[in-house]
């Protein structure tokens, strides 16, 4: 099922996993707003809903975005307020990319009208199509298990120190999913370091609006974020405006090997 901000796949499990940044469309007359830097849509999670494709073994239902975290970010809140205060980051509608750099030409970032007009036209279809999703599978299951599927580039200095580790998983300090849960996902990932990776729970990405939102293991509503280096599954060559992204298979099984781990730990449970 398509619909012209999100794309859907049905399942009938009680699993729901949402991409929210590996849209790339643009609406009619932002592209010529854009700085040739932000053109290159580098801030995209690349190739997320080919990485999870494999998630359908378990009956999940996939929910994606179409369009760009350019045009309004679906982890945010419709408020705009920031989930971490203090910390560099970037905006609803975002007037800057992961580096600082600014991503609109002089005078053309959106106004407060126009990002209320994003927020109902592309952030409320999405949510609300997220919403649906998560109680249907609740309707059917007695609880619904929300997995937020993320990726960023290893090195972003502005966001981060040094490099991120491979596997970035975030359970807003232990709130969003019980402790034993918690403990049955951090046992996943102490197995993925023995074979290479690098991994935490609840380091700089703790889990954005999508996973505090909807985490509330009190009513069997549970979620998590997990947020991949890039260069786990995909590989980054060139520079400023010619930046080419390409998805490595060879990398990309050994990865998924791991994500497959974690979601048969997590369909497992039973609250």
């Amino acid at each position: 099922m398509s619909d012209r901000v999100f794309d859907l796949v049905l399942g009938d499990g009680p699993l729901v996993i949402s991409m929210p940044h590996c849209g790339t469309d643009l609406f009619p007359g932002l592209a010529e707003r854009l700085t040739p830097e932000a053109l290159t849509l580098r801030d995209t999670d690349w190739f997320i809903p080919r990485l999870y494709d494999f998630a359908r073994e378990f009956g999940a239902t996939l929910i994606s975005a179409r369009y760009s975290r350019y045009v309004v970010d679906l982890n945010r809140p419709a408020s705009g307020e920031s989930l971490y205060p203090g910390q560099a980051t970037t905006g609803l509608c975002p007037d800057v990319l992961f580096d600082g750099r600014p991503l609109y030409r002089d005078g053309m970032a959106p106004d407060a009208a126009e990002t209320a007009q994003r927020v109902e036209t592309y952030w409320k279809p999405y949510h609300d199509a997220l919403e649906s999703a998560l109680a249907a599978a609740q309707a059917r299951h007695g609880y619904a298990l929300l997995y937020d599927a993320h990726s960023i580039a290893a090195e972003v200095p502005r966001l981060f120190d040094g490099v991120l580790p491979d596997l970035n998983l975030g359970t807003v300090k232990g709130a969003s999913v019980p402790p034993a849960l918690r403990d049955r996902l951090g046992a996943v990932l102490e197995s993925a370091r023995q074979d290479g990776f690098t991994a935490v729970t609840d380091g700089r990405f703790i889990g954005g609006y999508i996973t505090r939102a909807h985490g509330r293991p009190a009513e069997n509503r549970l979620a998590v974020q997990m947020e991949l280096s890039q260069t786990t599954y995909m590989h980054e060559e060139g520079s400023g405006n010619s930046l080419r992204f390409t998805y490595r298979e060879e990398r990309a099984i050994r990865i998924q090997a791991v994500l497959r781990s974690l979601l048969k730990v997590y369909t497992d449970w039973r609250p």
